[in-house]
């Protein structure tokens, strides 16, 4: 079976982020979806600062994609909602630190309010099996 490619085209302007424009994946991959991860730790408890549950949403995203014999190759997409302005430097630090060998597909959005009023965060993987 083939690979999942990520690329950027030559013709269209530079990501404005550490994302791919394009993710192909292979006929035949298994498609794997999470539900919206966020901030909370293991104990169900919310801190009150975005950066906070920026930290504990990606340690979430690398529990969830364990639990199913994933890692970061797997990931070809990933839509971001948070309800406040994301401090990218502290973002980036962690996203460098999962998606050492590639990067997926992106999508980021400001939205007014996630599922619960504490909630600043929530980060959804697409992933295929190949």
């Amino acid at each position: 079976m083939q690979n999942i490619i990520r690329k950027n085209p030559e013709f269209m302007p530079k990501p404005v982020g550490n994302y791919s424009h394009i993710t192909r994946v292979p006929k035949g991959a298994g498609l794997i979806v999470t539900s919206g991860q966020v901030g909370t730790d293991m104990n169900g408890h919310i801190p009150s600062s975005l950066n906070e549950q920026i930290t504990n949403t990606f340690a979430n995203m690398k529990r969830v994609l364990e639990s199913e014999g994933l890692n970061e190759d797997n990931v070809i997409k990933v839509n971001i909602w948070a309800t406040e302005e994301i401090d990218w430097e502290h973002f980036y630090a962690l996203w460098d630190e999962l998606f050492r060998t590639a990067y997926p597909s992106m999508t980021v959005a400001y939205i007014s309010a996630l599922g619960w009023p504490e909630l600043k965060i929530e980060i959804e993987l697409w992933c295929a099996e190949v």
